[in-house]
């Protein structure tokens, strides 16, 4: 199996469909079809499912596409940094934000990277964390911004802040004089309906290891991975939510906003720069996470939510 290959089977299974596939790699389609089955005979297994609605790849198909998506990324990284050797910073750096970090952090990096390393092409992808760090875990990122704390055997996460956490919304039976409170008792959430990400996502981790660790029963009427709809349903009184300060919009900040206090005892998540262990760094990739850092730090300087990392 050559490079040409392996390209033209990431596009088969990237676009599901020979004809798109043929259209992107540039081939005509039957000569796909012959370099698939080509495929298929070396390995003696069927790598995709045809059906009257494109393709699908089989368990061993999968297990291919991991693969070969790894062996191409490195060698893109190869190329990059045997073309920059001696040269300026440049290549494609791909990168995973969440939808709250994109919001922080995503412009200002655009802005910072265009500037200093104007030979950089910066590929960004938004989404809840938990998908994400499906793509992390398939090295199809460079590094992403998650919320987490813990390595495993396929991230390494680099803390750079943390946050404290918020109950946003009005609790059901809550005493008027404790409606404009600035904090609420962790305890006092127990049994409170609550919509939150679900258990894929960082902030749901830490809300679920919390409520463990105080004995508490959590609630959760609604899974939604959606920032506009956890805070659609705290604004509308169909439940509250637990989200960080910097998930709140200019608009949930005024007057008449969704009320929100801070928990106590404190409930925080880190926020980290979270690499593949399975891909080496490229100097475009370090060179982008050094202004990730420096961005992460000015924002802790300047106040607000962000705090620096906790020590471990």
């Amino acid at each position: 199996m050559d490079i040409r290959a392996m390209r033209y089977f990431v596009a088969i299974v990237d676009h599901g469909s020979l004809t798109r596939a043929a259209e992107v790699v540039c081939v005509a389609q039957p000569a796909l079809s012959q370099q698939l089955a080509a495929l298929e005979d070396e390995f003696g297994v069927p790598l995709v499912h045809r059906g009257a609605k494109g393709v699908r790849p089989t368990e061993a198909g999968k297990t291919l596409y991991r693969h070969v998506r790894n062996i191409l990324r490195q060698v893109e990284i190869a190329g990059a940094d045997v073309r920059v050797a001696g040269a300026e910073v440049s290549g494609t750096v791909a990168i995973g934000l969440p939808t709250t970090a994109a919001a922080a952090f995503g412009m200002p990096l655009v802005r910072a990277v265009r500037q200093r390393y104007p030979q950089v092409r910066l590929q960004l992808f938004e989404s809840m964390s938990g998908y994400i760090s499906e793509l992390l875990n398939q090295n199809r990122l460079d590094f992403a911004i998650l919320f987490r704390d813990t390595a495993s055997r396929a991230v390494e996460p680099e803390p750079l802040a943390s946050e404290p956490l918020y109950l946003v919304g009005t609790p059901p039976g809550a005493a008027p004089r404790n409606r404009n409170a600035s904090t609420i008792a962790l305890k006092a959430i127990d049994g409170v309906p609550l919509v939150l990400p679900s258990g894929s996502q960082g902030l749901r981790e830490v809300v679920e290891r919390s409520f463990a660790k105080a004995g508490i029963a959590l609630n959760v009427v609604a899974d939604l991975d959606s920032l506009p709809f956890l805070l659609a349903a705290a604004r509308e009184g169909l439940a509250c939510t637990i989200l960080p300060a910097s998930s709140l919009g200019d608009d949930e900040r005024g007057d008449g906003a969704v009320p929100r206090r801070r928990i106590v005892p404190e409930l925080r998540r880190t926020l980290s720069l979270c690499w593949p262990r399975a891909l080496p760094r490229s100097n475009a990739a370090e060179a982008v996470a050094d202004v990730l850092r420096e961005i992460v730090e000015a924002r802790i300087a300047a106040g607000g939510s962000l705090a620096p990392p906790p020590r471990t």
